[in-house]
């Protein structure tokens, strides 16, 4: 067999397979903040006009609704995303109409797999 290709075959990809995931994370994130607009940096007079409001708390759950969108739409697990959502305190609804379908669609398809991350002791 030709040593490319039986390297192609068995050669383990954990490793690369994890840093795929971890780029397309981080390209969901910057493309989430190309539409949303990046938040203030701490310590700006931005960041400390917001401090005490509910504006860092809704530009974090619209930024994480923006990564479950692209996410999707990549074809991505939106698993991460929606543990962060539900820790945030997005509803079903809320995350069904972000992935385009029903709110019992939504639960069906993922709330046993979130509910599992996060009940664990």
């Amino acid at each position: 067999m030709d040593d490319w290709v039986d390297t192609a075959l068995t050669a383990d990809v954990a490793a690369a397979a994890a840093a795929v995931q971890v780029a397309a994370v981080t390209e969901a994130g910057r493309q989430a903040d190309a539409l949303l607009g990046e938040p203030p940096v701490p310590g700006s007079v931005e960041w400390h006009a917001e401090e005490g409001t509910d504006v860092p708390v809704r530009r974090e759950r619209a930024w994480q609704l923006l990564q479950l969108r692209i996410g999707l739409g990549a074809g991505m697990d939106p698993l991460p995303v929606l543990i962060g959502l539900r820790r945030h305190g997005s509803t079903w609804e809320e995350i069904a109409r972000a992935a385009g379908i029903t709110r019992q669609t939504a639960h069906e398809r993922w709330a046993a797999r979130v509910a599992a991350v996060l009940e664990r002791p």
